[in-house]
């Protein structure tokens, strides 16, 4: 496994990546974002760890252009910048998870040995209705027409259309979207599907997202309610 650590501090990321290949894995640093924007163009990694304040330019940016580029690893960002605002900035931005500076380095290779679980359960495209979604490219499509959705949107949608008539529960999702997340309240599912409804409407989906009251969510074929 080979993992790119974007982080200006050399210190830092000298003594991080020496402590993934004791863990086994093989690591890269890039000190500022073209740097890593050029090494995700010449070298598949399996996950990206992200620190937000670069001198070449913020680290939302370089996140968005890696996705923009065809990034498809999980990316967990690593910053000092820990406030709700800049969490959910990266996360709209394409991270996979969020730790904040100080850090316990046994949770941080707990959360990437997590990330990259995830990211090995890839199946083939998701199909119901008129909605295809493709876990590899992070590609949705209408009636084949694109989709602009955000990766936690992106992630709601997945874990119905892998259960597509049954009933995914408030809780499930929220699972499926954190893995450390206790300061997290649960109601932000409800934001997330509410938008998600919304996306796929405007696109003319013939799939809508059921609300249960008490039990969870269901896609149904022409249902918007």
């Amino acid at each position: 496994m080979r993992i790119l650590i974007i982080e200006d501090d050399s210190e830092l990321a000298n003594g991080l990546a020496g402590a993934l290949v004791q863990s086994g894995y093989s690591a890269d640093i890039a000190g500022d974002g073209q740097t890593a924007i050029a090494a995700c163009g010449n070298t598949d990694y399996q996950l990206v760890i992200l620190d937000l304040g670069l001198p070449d330019m913020d680290g939302i940016d370089a996140l968005r252009c890696l996705r923009r580029e065809g990034l498809i690893a999980p990316v967990l960002i690593l910053t000092a910048r820990d406030d709700l605002q800049d969490k959910i900035a990266g996360l709209d931005a394409g991270s996979d998870d969020y730790l904040g500076k100080p850090f316990e380095l046994g949770e941080l290779e707990a959360r990437i040995r997590a990330l990259l679980r995830r990211s090995q359960q890839v199946d083939a495209a998701l199909h119901y209705g008129a909605i295809t979604l493709d876990p590899v490219s992070h590609v949705v499509t209408v009636k084949g027409r694109a989709v602009d959705l955000t990766s936690r949107e992106f992630a709601v949608l997945e874990a119905l259309l892998r259960r597509p008539k049954g009933i995914v529960s408030k809780r499930q999702l929220f699972e499926s979207l954190y893995d450390f997340a206790d300061d997290v309240s649960l109601s932000v599912i409800e934001s997330f599907v509410s938008r998600l409804r919304g996306k796929l409407a405007e696109a003319e989906s013939d799939v809508g997202i059921r609300v249960l009251r008490g039990l969870g969510y269901r896609l149904e074929l022409n249902a918007h309610e």
